[in-house]
C-alpha cells in the first residue's frame, strides 16, 4: 500500500502564467530539504475563455514531474473554490497553503512545518510585520483585520489572511469549509475558533507585486464586509 505524503504543498497559481515555474521549483526545492515524501498541488483553475496560460503551462509542468499534481478546471469561483480545491485533493498528513504570485517569502513553510511538527498546535501561519504592497492592499488588509477583531474579538489573530497556512490532517478534516471568494482565510479562523483548535502566527515580510496589479477589487471588500455580517450574526457565537 501507498504511503500518504508527509506534507502536501497548495500553490495557489490563478493568472500566474510563466512566473509560476521558478515559484514552484524553489518550493520544490525548500520542501525536499524538509522531507523526501511530499507533492506539490498546483491550482491552476481559469476563467473560460479568458487568455490565461496557466493551465497549460502547470500541465506541462506535472507531465514532467510526477511531484506535481495539477488541477486545472473552469473556475467555479474565485480564491476560496481554488483552495477547496487543491486541498480537496491532498493526502499529506500536514497541509500547507501559499499563494503563487512570490509575494510571502518561500522559506516560511520551513517555518510553518517545523512549528507544527513540534505537535503543540494544529495549525500554523504567517502575520505581516512589514508590507511592500502599497496603499491600496495595505488598506484593505488594515480594513479586514479592524473589521475581524471587533466582530470576532475572541479570536486572537493578527493578520487572518496571511499565508503560508499549514494544517494537521486532523485539524483540516474537521473543518467545514464553504467560502468559495477571497472570504475563505477568514472562514478558516472562524472555523479554529468553533473547533477549539490550537493555532500559532509569527511574523514575516510581505513583498511587492511587480508583474500585476492585486486580483482584490473593491467589490471584493463589500463581499467580505457581508461575509462577516453573516457569519457573526447568523452561523458563528463569539
Amino acid at each position: 500500500m501507498e504511503k500518504n505524503p508527509e506534507l502536501s504543498v497548495v500553490v495557489l497559481c490563478y493568472r500566474s502564467e510563466y512566473s509560476i515555474i521558478p515559484f514552484i521549483e524553489k518550493v520544490k526545492e525548500t520542501v525536499e530539504k524538509l522531507t523526501d515524501n511530499f507533492e506539490i498541488i498546483l491550482v491552476a483553475n481559469f476563467i473560460e475563455n479568458s487568455n490565461d496560460k496557466t493551465a497549460t503551462i502547470v500541465q506541462e509542468i506535472a507531465n514532467k514531474d510526477t511531484v506535481y499534481k495539477p488541477i486545472c478546471k473552469p473556475k467555479e469561483g474565485m480564491m476560496g473554490w481554488d483552495m477547496k480545491e487543491g486541498l480537496a485533493i491532498c493526502r499529506g498528513n500536514y497541509l500547507c497553503v501559499i499563494d503563487g504570485d512570490g509575494q510571502f517569502p518561500i522559506d516560511n513553510i520551513t517555518k510553518c512545518y517545523n512549528e507544527i511538527k513540534k505537535g503543540t498546535y494544529d495549525l500554523v501561519k504567517t502575520y505581516r510585520i512589514k508590507r511592500e504592497d502599497g496603499f491600496y492592499r495595505k488598506s484593505i488588509s488594515k480594513i479586514y483585520n479592524f473589521l475581524f477583531s471587533i466582530l470576532f474579538s475572541s479570536i486572537d489573530s493578527k493578520d487572518i489572511n496571511s499565508k503560508p497556512k499549514i494544517f494537521t490532517r486532523k485539524a483540516y478534516n474537521q473543518m467545514n469549509l464553504t467560502s468559495d471568494d477571497w472570504f475563505i482565510d477568514a472562514e478558516i479562523m472562524l472555523e479554529v475558533k468553533r473547533l477549539g483548535i490550537s493555532f500559532y502566527e509569527f511574523p514575516t515580510e510581505f513583498l511587492s507585486l511587480n508583474d500585476r496589479q492585486s486580483f482584490v477589487k473593491f467589490s471584493a471588500i463589500l463581499e467580505f464586509v457581508k461575509n462577516l455580517f453573516l457569519f457573526k450574526f447568523k452561523d458563528f457565537k463569539s
